[in-house]
Formats: C-alpha cells, structure tokens, sequence
C-alpha cells in the first residue's frame, strides 16, 4: 500500500491510523463499561427509577459501540483517500 508514497506520509498515514484503532478500542471499552454499570445496577437495585436508569444504559451501549465503528470507518476510508491523493 506504500510502495510508491514518501516515508513521511505513510509514517503520518500509520499513526493515523492506529490513533484510529485506538479510539475504536476506546469506544468498545465504553461500551461494554455501559452494558455492565446497567445490567448491574438494574439487577442490583429495588428502586424503579435507578433499576430503569439502568437499562437505559445497557441499551445505550450498543449506540456507543455503533459510534465508535463509524468513526472508525470513515478515519480509515480518509487515510485510505489521502494516501491515493500522495500517490499520484
């Protein structure tokens, strides 16, 4: 993929790129975080309100793993454009 793109641009793609994976980590980290803090807390608690807040946020967590691998897609298809942009 850089056989023909200047060290320093595939140097700057690459660490774009893995700033992209870690974020994507980041958001999978938060997810799960949100899954586990809501199903616990609804499990864990008798009082309606704090047992919804809870599944409020166990059904949030897969918007926020949604989030994370759009941004993650559309990073990587960016780089993926910048680098053919070198290229030519």
């Amino acid at each position: 993929m850089y056989e023909r793109v200047p060290v320093t641009d595939g140097l700057a793609a690459e660490r774009t790129f893995l700033a992209a994976e870690r974020t994507l980590l980041a958001y999978v980290r938060t997810a799960f975080a949100l899954f586990l803090v809501g199903v616990t807390g609804a499990r864990l608690v008798d009082d309606l309100l704090l047992a919804s807040i809870g599944y409020v946020l166990a059904f949030m967590s897969p918007l926020a793993f949604g989030m994370g691998v759009l941004r993650f897609r559309r990073s990587a298809r960016a780089t993926r454009r910048l680098l053919t942009r070198v290229e030519r």
